[in-house]
């Protein structure tokens, strides 16, 4: 009697263990999708899905579970019926928002958007959606409508904004792009139904051409759908929607725990750029060329109108220079051209900047694309400088119009050698000739 409970018992916990462990085997004609396969069967498929997320325990889900079978082996050849145990992969479930059990999507043209299905829990009702969504799916087809993204290709090209400086990476580019790369990589991790990722598209978009532009392409902005590239997801221990990441050569990926507005991105951008970069050149105005291309390319030039080099000499000007070296460091996130040229080579320049000829050294911030300049009244040192660049950095202090209104003829001289001045060697003059006892009784 005893051994027979037992068998009972046993029997019965084994129906049960099996019960919450999985509704569906492989006689079944539900195809069984985890993280594994997702990617490939449904998502990179050209065939309508519908699929439900369920969880084992869940008795609305067991009650559900012969109605799906039937349903799927009514459909087989027309539409992929599949199942989740979204208890036992709850990042599958995650990606796409369900909160409940059953839940039962419908995977048409867009595999990335995926649609609710509100309909009855008989297989009946399941089959005339199925052929309803299918249906839907071909005459799309047939008026040249793709319904969204095919094969699973999210591409952020569509909707409003422009996006084109954001790189889009996949499982297949992503090493080659960022792990072998010099440049420092800020990438999104998103999910295409995910409400804060769409809200987080347009910032993201603009702070990508505007960080494009002011780090040369040296800190890039890019994305990856996580729904789609699974084995980067899962590499990266993506969680959640948005997750941004930073990337930089030989070290371990951060998380970007910054704000989500686009000046929030830009700041870090920048910050990652000047931690990075080395400090701005420090040119000498020897030509046109070397002014325009400097002072167009920046924000700001800073010019600075040295000396004369036999009123220094090497020593007193490489001093100024070092002061000049250690401003463009300390402000090179700022990311402005830094010039200067020699007292009187380029006097048409001094005139046009208010400088003219006298109190040297002198240094002037110039806005090119506006032609305005700011002079320094302060003294040339390390505390005078900071203080104008400061001043500067926040939007104060006064500003004149370039005289003429542009930069006017710049001449092309010899770059300085780094060496001491010579005054001009003066022409020997041959007195030979002259009488200088007539000269002297002449005068007299």
């Amino acid at each position: 009697m005893l051994i027979a409970l037992l068998f009972v018992v046993g029997t019965v916990s084994c129906t049960l263990f099996l019960a919450v462990n999985g509704l569906y085997s492989s006689s079944d004609d539900v195809i069984e999708l985890t993280p594994t396969n997702f990617n490939k069967e449904v998502i990179q498929s050209e065939s309508l899905w519908l699929v439900e997320f369920y969880a084992p325990w869940c008795g609305h889900c067991q009650r559900l579970t012969p109605e799906w079978k039937k349903a799927a082996t009514a459909l087989k050849g027309v539409v992929k019926v599949g199942a989740v145990d979204a208890d036992k992969h709850q990042s599958l479930g995650g990606q796409y928002g369900v909160r409940g059990f059953p839940t039962i999507k419908i995977f048409g043209a867009n595999k990335n958007k995926a649609d609710d299905y509100q309909g009855g829990r008989t297989s009946d009702a399941i089959v005339d959606a199925a052929l309803s969504a299918l249906r839907s799916l071909v005459k799309d087809r047939l008026s040249g409508r793709s319904g969204g993204y095919s094969s699973g290709k999210q591409s952020r090209e569509s909707g409003s904004g422009d996006k084109k400086d954001v790189i889009e990476l996949t499982d297949d580019s992503f090493d080659k792009n960022v792990i072998n790369s010099d440049d420092v990589w800020m990438v999104e991790f998103y999910a295409p139904w995910c409400g804060h990722c769409k809200n987080l598209e347009p910032e993201w978009a603009a702070a990508a051409t505007e960080v494009k532009e002011q780090t040369k392409g040296k800190v890039k902005l890019a994305a990856v759908d996580a729904t789609v590239n699974q084995m980067l997801a899962s590499r990266y221990g993506i969680r959640g929607f948005p997750t941004i990441k930073i990337f930089q050569k030989g070290e371990d990926p951060v998380d970007y725990d910054g704000g989500r507005t686009r000046s929030d991105i830009i700041a870090r951008a920048l910050d990652l750029f000047s931690d990075n970069a080395p400090p701005p050149e420090l040119l000498e105005i020897i030509s046109e060329d070397v002014l325009k291309s400097t002072c167009d390319a920046h924000q700001l030039c800073i010019v600075a109108v040295l000396p004369h080099i036999l009123d220094t000499g090497a020593s007193g000007r490489n001093s100024y220079l070092d002061v000049m070296l250690k401003m463009a460091e300390k402000y090179k996130k700022k990311m402005w051209g830094w010039l200067w040229t020699e007292a009187g080579a380029q006097s048409d320049l001094e005139s046009s900047l208010g400088i003219g000829g006298f109190g040297y050294p002198a240094m002037a911030a110039v806005n090119a694309r506006k032609m305005k300049f700011a002079l320094l009244k302060g003294s040339f040192s390390e505390q005078g400088i900071n203080e104008f660049l400061r001043e500067l950095s926040v939007g104060r202090g006064s500003t004149a119009p370039v005289g003429g209104g542009a930069f006017p003829k710049i001449h092309s001289v010899e770059p300085w050698d780094g060496k001491d001045g010579e005054l001009p060697v003066e022409d020997d003059i041959d007195l030979s000739d002259v009488d200088l006892d007539d000269w002297d009784k002449d005068e007299l």
